[in-house]
Formats: structure tokens, sequence, C-alpha cells
């Protein structure tokens, strides 16, 4: 199945006028005024009627009110991130960028985007829920130490902790349990981490992550200086194109589209690439890694934020694209 035809816009009076969805109520509440100011002013920039509009309070009466044409949906986390914000847009029928409904709620939730990866043979670190405590000392014993435990419901890496000692893992669930998501324990791996970000279906150049600390957390990806980001990501040619195959299979296989980012690791053991996740709506601040790797494609922040505004005119409900992995690698090997 060939990638979604996305509308090339020239005229900013297309657009109408946009909100800039940003703020909201989650963990990631920062993060997203940051993403959100700065998509507003690069719209603003290229003569976009953009307006932000943070989602708390009465935000759903001014999107009921019929003044936006169109919104921008700079959300991240639960409630903007998780198809909520996406199912309400489609009941206004108001248009919207990046993800559908059910494709924001798979990649959203980290456990259940394992489960669907491994069902169509994509590998994924070893990995276990955590119920309740009582689960932790046989998951320890299954997985092995070190281990990385994660809120299935969060993204920018809350609530994550390294776990070293089996001990530790029972405070470890309970500190990331009280994020009110599920929670799970995955093996840890070790080797270089790679992100590869998607826009209108086609792969972008890949990164190379070499964060200062013992993962790429909240800190490092958003705030620290010393997190070093390698792009061109100096990985061969051919083993590039496979990776970026690999990605694009995964974005569809959870039924993302528009534009987003897919992270994998190497491990250093097998050289094999285990994926991680599926992010529908990345940063889009100054440390953020699509912006970089759009940068690389000669795409500049402005015009990054306009293609994706593009993918506001996409007809919702349309077939979900194809997961083959065959289909997919000569769909990427076109797009470079």
């Amino acid at each position: 199945m060939s990638a979604t035809a996305y509308k090339s816009v020239t005229d900013t009076a297309t657009f109408g006028r946009v909100a800039v969805l940003l703020g909201g109520t989650s963990a990631e509440r920062e993060i997203s005024l940051m993403s959100g100011q700065a998509v507003c002013a690069a719209l603003v920039d290229r003569g976009v009627d953009a307006h932000e509009l943070d989602a708390t309070g009465d935000y759903i009466d001014a999107l009921m009110d019929g003044s936006f044409d169109r919104v921008w949906v700079a959300l991240h986390g639960r409630g903007g991130e998780d198809g909520t914000v996406q199912g309400l847009l489609e009941s206004l029928g108001i248009p919207y960028t990046g993800s559908g409904v059910l494709g924001s709620a798979l990649a959203m939730d980290k456990a259940r985007t394992k489960q669907l990866l491994e069902g169509v043979g994509i590998a994924t670190p070893a990995w276990s829920l955590l119920e309740s405590e009582a689960d932790c000392a046989a998951v320890a014993k299954k997985l092995g130490c070190p281990i990385i435990v994660k809120p299935a419901l969060e993204g920018s890496s809350i609530g994550m902790y390294k776990v070293d000692d089996p001990a530790e893992l029972a405070e470890a669930y309970r500190k990331a349990a009280v994020l009110g998501s599920a929670v799970f324990a995955e093996a840890w791996v070790t080797g270089p981490e790679y992100t590869v970000s998607v826009l209108h279906d086609e792969v972008l150049p890949l990164i190379g992550i070499r964060a200062n600390n013992s993962f790429y957390d909240y800190q490092a990806k958003y705030f620290s200086d010393e997190t070093e980001y390698v792009c061109p990501c100096g990985l061969p040619p051919e083993q590039e194109r496979e990776y970026a195959a690999l990605a694009l299979r995964a974005f569809r296989a959870v039924g993302a589209s528009g534009w987003g980012r897919v992270d994998f690791m190497l491990d250093e053991s097998t050289g094999a690439a285990q994926v991680l996740e599926v992010n529908t709506v990345p940063g889009m601040t100054s440390h953020s890694l699509v912006p970089m790797a759009a940068n690389q494609a000669g795409i500049d922040f402005g015009g990054l934020v306009w293609r994706i505004l593009e993918t506001s005119f996409v007809a919702r409900g349309a077939a979900p694209q194809t997961a083959d992995p065959q289909a997919s690698a000569e769909e990427s090997d076109d797009a470079a």
C-alpha cells in the first residue's frame, strides 16, 4: 500500500484560522507549552492566522464557537496525545494534525505498543507487566538486572527508573505507580540509541543519541546541553535505510500517521535493533529531535510546522497503512 498523499498548501488563507493546542493538564504540560509556543510563533511568522489555545478550563467552548478552522495539536501526554483530544476534534468536525484516535491511543500506551510490535514481528526489548509489588521478584528473575521500569501511559521519560538490584524493583514500581498508570518492567538494552523522525509518512535522517546520564531521561531530553546528538548518524547508508524501514513499519503498525518519531536501540551483544516506542506528538523545543532531523533534510523549523499543518487535510477513517516489511522497505528506499 502506498503512503498517504498529503495536500501541498502554498497559500496561508487555505489554512484559515488555526488553534495551536498546547499546555493541557498532563505531566508533560511544561514541555507542551514550550512546543506550542514555538510552533505558533513559527506559523505566525509565515503569515498563518494562528493562535495559542491552552487545553485547560473552557478551551472546549473556544473550539465549539466555530472560530477555528483547524487545530495544530502540540499537546504531549495524557489528555492530548492519547486519542482523547483527537476524538473531541472529530466529534466537533475540526480537522487536526498528526495521528487519528486509534494511532494516538495505541502509541501512547507503551505496553500495548509492545504487544502490537511483537504481534507483527518487530523486535522490542523483553518486558513484563507489574500489576503489584507481588510480581517484582518473579519479574526480576525473568528479566535479570539492570531493568528499566516505565509507566505505560507517560512520555518524556517521566516516571522511569533504572533498577540495578532486584531488591530495588518494588520501590521503583511504587514510584511509577503513583502516576496512575499501568507499569511494566523492561530488560535493559546496552548499546547506542537512535531516533527516526517521520514526516508525511516518509523518514527523515536518523539521529544518534549519546546521553550523559545513565539513560535518556527527562532532563537529558529537554534541558541538558551535555546530551550529544549525531546527525548524520554515522551509520553506513544501507544500514540506515534498513533501520528507517523498520521504524516506518513500527509507525504504521500502531496506526500512526502524518508525523511522529520512533525510538530504537542497537543491542551491542546481538547487533539487533530493538524498537522502544512510537511518539505521535514529539517535542518541538530547542532540544527536540524532529526539528533537528528536518533541518538535516533541508527543512527549517517554519517549513516543518507548515508541513505538519498540512497533515490536517487528511481524511480520517482511511484504511490503515501496511506493516508489511517488504512493502515498507521498498517505500523507504524510494523516499531515500
